[in-house]
């Protein structure tokens, strides 16, 4: 098997994802296209060297659909042998999208090619392809459909986790994204995106709330309680018997932020990287990816890391820094406690509850984010991972060359 390396890895900044959001008016593929444009131009690359991109997106409908991945080559003069793919792993589809560009390149099966995601969620809203998990009584009894945000609010209550130390974590994501943007931490990364006239648009992440405070979050209701009433409460605890009551605790200020985005990571040969001229930056160290309970849904990182590091022969104390989707603060805080990580190996950035959930794009994003930190912080390993709709885990270790 031939090692796969990182040459590059760039994201947009993550626009508010509604019609008033900066990045509103530009489409899916515009946001796909100045990714992979800027993966060009950065890297002088001669295109007609990488063999396939492949994109993660979780609502490949209307102007996102029809694989937008080839589309968004062919739109960013790309050479027309580049091929595309898109692929769809729910919140995890960015990085399961790295993943799949890797192991091509571990394979044998391209010596150079591109993995990360796209979506423009103020233009193609979550939940616009539909699916029949959550419609059809066939599968949602029997797996005891509830909303994510019920899941988030059962891994709170089964594990112990209250309002105070769900709003704290919030509070102290957006602390360090705030501190991330002051210190230029993102600067490697971030493709300003631009207007059809060139002009740019947006330079920095537009969701973030660096004035958020405990006691200006506990002025918001909790987010999943109707839902609840309405019955879910009482399917989860058909499912988890030894829970008498949920805690509803996750609300707006603690989730992760509906936001626009797009991601591209660089990955070949180092042979590839030779004849191009290329430095690599990191060396992937294996993936694997898992299906988890499913109506507590998001407890997949738990497990996924368990098996992947068995699989690399290595212990949690091994990795020097972790990356954790936030898609619920719970779902970081049990992963803590699970594996025993202190906080300050976690997200050291920020995470998605300060900068927003691009559900796309985002494993590509905090793919590059490692990338970046490993070298501005000196450090040699580690592993990123995000929770999955419908119970499942992704995970990937990289190594910093």
């Amino acid at each position: 098997m031939a090692e796969a390396y990182i040459y590059d890895a760039v994201r947009t900044p993550r626009g508010k994802g509604k019609a008033s959001g900066a990045l509103h008016e530009i489409t899916a593929l515009s946001l796909a296209t100045q990714a992979l444009q800027a993966v060009r131009d950065r890297n002088d690359l001669d295109t007609s060297k990488v063999d396939d991109v492949v994109l993660g997106c979780v609502s490949p409908v209307g102007e996102q659909g029809s694989d937008i991945a080839r589309i968004a080559v062919l739109n960013a003069d790309y050479a027309e042998t580049v091929g595309g793919v898109q692929v769809d792993r729910f919140c995890a589809s960015g990085l399961e999208a790295c993943n799949m560009a890797a192991a091509k390149v571990m394979t044998g099966e391209a010596d150079m090619a591109i993995g990360g995601g796209v979506e423009a969620m103020s233009r193609v809203p979550m939940g616009s392809n539909g699916g029949a998990w959550s419609t059809d009584p066939s599968i949602a009894l029997k797996s005891y459909f509830a909303p994510q945000g019920i899941g988030a609010d059962l891994i709170a209550t089964k594990y112990g986790f209250s309002r105070d130390d769900v709003d704290a974590f919030a509070v102290e994501s957006q602390r360090r994204a705030a501190q991330a943007w002051e210190e230029g931490r993102f600067g490697k990364s971030i493709v300003p995106v631009k207007d059809q006239m060139g002009a740019v648009i947006l330079d920095r992440d537009e969701h973030m709330r660096p004035e958020a405070d405990m006691q200006s979050l506990a002025g918001l209701n909790p987010s999943f309680a109707g839902l609840g009433g309405m019955g879910f409460d009482e399917v989860v605890k058909r499912r988890y018997p030894e829970v008498e009551a949920i805690n509803h605790v996750h609300h707006a200020g603690n989730s992760s932020g509906i936001v626009d985005g797009a991601s591209a990571v660089l990955f070949g040969t180092k042979e590839m990287g030779d004849a191009l001229g290329l430095k690599p930056r990191a060396r992937v160290k294996g993936f694997a990816s898992i299906g988890s309970e499913p109506s507590i849904m998001l407890t997949g990182p738990e497990f996924v890391t368990t098996k992947l590091l068995k699989k690399l022969g290595m212990e949690a104390s091994d990795i020097d820094l972790y990356e954790l989707n936030e898609a619920f603060a719970s779902v970081v805080l049990r992963f803590m406690q699970a594996h025993d990580i202190a906080h300050d190996k976690i997200n050291v950035n920020g995470g998605a509850i300060a900068m927003g959930h691009p559900l796309g794009a985002t494993g590509g994003m905090i793919l590059g984010t490692m990338v970046d930190e490993l070298e501005r912080s000196d450090k040699e390993t580690a592993l990123i991972t995000l929770c999955v709709g419908a119970g499942m885990g992704t995970a990937t270790v990289i190594e910093r060359v």
